[in-house]
């Protein structure tokens, strides 16, 4: 399953121009990145990693991130090697991990910030989710850690996404879009082939459907996994504009083609298109009706890719029957196929009061640097730095991702990181009620609009 050829400097040169499409984060709202630039290696530098080999003070660093030996085992892999590199030299370092799921982690981080008691290094989401912890003072800038050429090691647009007025203040890790994933064997089952239109998709439901199987998989309890569906449905109809012009003010949530996409969700809950219980299950409970073979699609980003890759603990047979496709067009919708949801994964931030300040900006650089090499062999996850993937040997996945991602036409950041936090809650929350059929479209957009409109005339 492992496909020999490299990946070359021009597809690393595409994906840096599909960040520079419309929707890609920015330090403003979703605003357009830079032009693309030759691919180059990201080696660290060598020797002396933290710059404290030769002092005899000890220091302690708690690290707080949400990979789970159990979900992200791959992930949770190059964290623990890195860990263990950095403390071997410097062995006056040492690093406690607090590991916690998604959603645990968010609840977590801000309780911690309430006391301003953030951890010394630990994940953040850019634009909306980042900004209140800038404004709170709880974040440090990094912009010195990107000097000495770590920033060119970056893809364009992915640091400006943790940018606020011109300073960075978490470096990137991932780089995601969301396809449909789906199970080739039941699709070959049923004789179902890859939708290119909307009303394909319908009669693949339908069809699966009326066969007892759960058209799609979803976890809806956690209500950011209904959100990229509405967002897709949203673009297809809209066009890639009308989401990101109602977020930014320069648009309206109540825009026809937002409505009617309320609608089209709705209609996938009257067609009994997701697993039973959905709205009450977590993401990953929702994912194991499909890695269990009892849903036929699952629509999710890209740091899911290990699952179907790499990650020994899920059987080979199901690795090899997961595809993928683009989430398909809409007759008469303005979107078009090549249009993603996506946009830089989590960062690494450094804790603005924490008492080892600069050990963690050394530890959060060193991290990057190491993360940017293993990532792409060990994992499949799609880094937010630039690597020479012609070193290794990568799953025929990935590299169809990577090269979906150099076609791609926009790429529009997940709604809820565009979002201010009390605003992404309300659209949250909304979204769970919108698939619980507890609002009717309409309020939807109104709520939204309303919640806008609030935030805007602070």
């Amino acid at each position: 399953m492992f496909k020999k050829k490299p990946l070359t400097v021009a597809m690393t040169v595409a994906l840096a121009s599909a960040l520079a499409l419309t929707g890609c984060g920015s330090s403003n709202n979703n605003g357009n990145a830079a032009g693309g630039s030759n691919a180059g290696g990201n080696a660290p530098a060598e020797g002396n990693a933290g710059g404290n080999t030769g002092s005899a003070e000890k220091v302690t660093l708690k690290m707080m991130h949400l990979w789970p030996a159990g979900s992200s085992k791959q992930q949770n892999m190059i964290v623990n090697d890195i860990i263990a590199q950095y403390q071997e030299a410097n062995p006056n370092v040492t690093i406690k991990q607090e590991i916690l799921e998604n959603e645990q982690y968010k609840n977590k981080l801000k309780v911690l910030s309430a006391s301003n008691d953030l951890p010394d290094v630990g994940m953040t989401w850019a634009a909306g989710f980042l900004t209140p912890y800038v404004k709170g003072q709880l974040f440090a800038p990094l912009d010195d850690t990107l000097e000495g050429g770590l920033k060119d090691t970056f893809v364009s647009g992915t640091t400006e996404a943790y940018a606020v007025d011109g300073k960075t203040y978490a470096l990137p890790l991932e780089l995601n879009i969301a396809p449909v994933y789906y199970n080739k064997a039941i699709f070959s089952k049923y004789n179902l082939e890859v939708p290119q239109t909307y009303a394909d998709f319908q009669k693949i439901v339908e069809t699966l459907q009326s066969n007892g199987i759960a058209p799609i998989a979803l976890g809806n309890k956690d209500r950011w996994t209904g959100s990229l569906w509405y967002m897709y449905l949203a673009d297809r109809l809209g066009g890639p504009e009308t989401l990101k012009k109602a977020i930014d003010r320069s648009g309206s949530f109540e825009d026809p083609s937002l409505v009617k996409a309320a609608e089209d969700v709705q209609a996938l809950v009257d067609g009994n298109a997701f697993n039973k219980g959905f709205n009450g299950l977590s993401n990953d409970e929702g994912k194991s009706e499909f890695l269990n073979g009892k849903a036929a699609m699952y629509l999710m980003g890209t740091w899911e890719l290990p699952n179907f890759t790499t990650n020994e603990s899920i059987p080979q047979e199901f690795r090899d029957s997961v595809g993928f496709f683009k989430f398909p067009t809409i007759e008469g919708g303005k979107g078009n196929i090549d249009s993603w949801v996506g946009g830089p994964g989590v960062g690494l931030f450094v804790a603005e009061n924490s008492k080892v300040k600069e050990e963690a900006k050394k530890f959060v650089k060193f991290f990057v640097e190491k993360w940017g090499e293993q990532s792409v062999t060990k994992a499949g996850v799609i880094p937010a730095t630039k690597v020479d993937t012609s070193k290794g040997q990568l799953p025929q996945m990935y590299i169809d991702i990577l090269n979906e991602l150099g076609k791609a036409s926009n790429i529009t950041l997940f709604a809820d990181v565009q979002m201010s936090p009390a605003v992404a809650q309300t659209h949250l929350n909304m979204i769970q009620a919108l698939f619980g059929k507890e609002v009717s479209p309409a309020d939807f957009a109104k709520n939204h609009e309303e919640a806008l409109k609030q935030e805007a005339g602070k």
